[in-house]
Formats: C-alpha cells, sequence, structure tokens
C-alpha cells in the first residue's frame, strides 16, 4: 500500500498550460448528475465576477477542482463546485484539500459562514460534508439541499 502525504495536497491556479489536464478529470459515471464538468464549470467562471476556482493537486498531479462563489463585498462564501477524479477518490484527498478550503474561507472579509448545496440521492456526497461539519439548513435550492458551515 502506497503511504499517502496528505501534506502535498495544495490549490493549483488554473492556467492555459494546465486547463486541458483539468479538463480531463472526471468523477465515476454514477456521480456525474451530481456536479457538472470542469468545462462547464470554468466556462460559468468566465462570466462570473465572484468565482474563484483552482485544481487540486497532490504532489504535482492534478485529483480535483474546486469553484467557488467568493462574494467578498457581501461577505457570503459559496462551495460551488467540488469534485476528486474517480482515479483518486477514497484516498484523503477531497478531505485535505477541502480543510485547505475552508482554511482558505476563514481568511475572507467577513466570513461567519460557508455553504454549499448537493443533489440529494444515493451516492450524494452529503454525508461527506457532513463529517467535515457541515450541517443541513432545511433550505432546498433549485432541487439541491443546502448545507452551512459555521466559520466562527
Amino acid at each position: 500500500m502506497d503511504i499517502v502525504d496528505l501534506n502535498k495536497v495544495s490549490l493549483v491556479e488554473v492556467t492555459g498550460e494546465t486547463v486541458r489536464d483539468v479538463l480531463r478529470l472526471n468523477v465515476a459515471d454514477n456521480q456525474k448528475h451530481f456536479v457538472a464538468s470542469n468545462a462547464v464549470s470554468i466556462s460559468q467562471a468566465y462570466f462570473s465576477d465572484t468565482a474563484w476556482f483552482r485544481a487540486i493537486s497532490y504532489d504535482g498531479t492534478f485529483v480535483g477542482f474546486v469553484m467557488l462563489d467568493l462574494n467578498t463585498e457581501e461577505e457570503d462564501y459559496y462551495l460551488w463546485r467540488y469534485m476528486i477524479d474517480e482515479r483518486y477518490q477514497g484516498k484523503g484527498y477531497g478531505k485535505k484539500a477541502l480543510e485547505l478550503i475552508i482554511d482558505f474561507v476563514k481568511k475572507q472579509p467577513g466570513a461567519k459562514a460557508f455553504f454549499t448545496s448537493c443533489v440529494p440521492g444515493e451516492g450524494s456526497p452529503s454525508h461527506f460534508y457532513e463529517k467535515l461539519g457541515f450541517t443541513p439548513t432545511g433550505e432546498i435550492d433549485d432541487g439541491e439541499h443546502v448545507y452551512e458551515l459555521k466559520l466562527v
């Protein structure tokens, strides 16, 4: 069994040189209805004033993708997209990367809460988020259950 040094997980800016590698990342077929492709996410980011996105890297290998709605003016922070490639799931990369993201959001102006949402059902990432401290708000937004992580 390979030893995984989770300190080698980092968030890396997506550039013209790396975007193809990020676009090749995919979740498993039975997870595709839970998250948009990275191509759709990056396209949407370019038409949003508040989108912030990064590749998730492990020791130089891209293993996932994250996009936030980072609205510092309204002090509103939302995990918009999050995915770990099917080849790298279950190794701890997703948890470590989300911990890095949470630390990043905590440093934003007025950050008191961090939100996300997910489609309910078999294979939903809701349990993953709950293990990291997100709790259901009871809200449903466009068919997705909303979760909140209190930061203060």
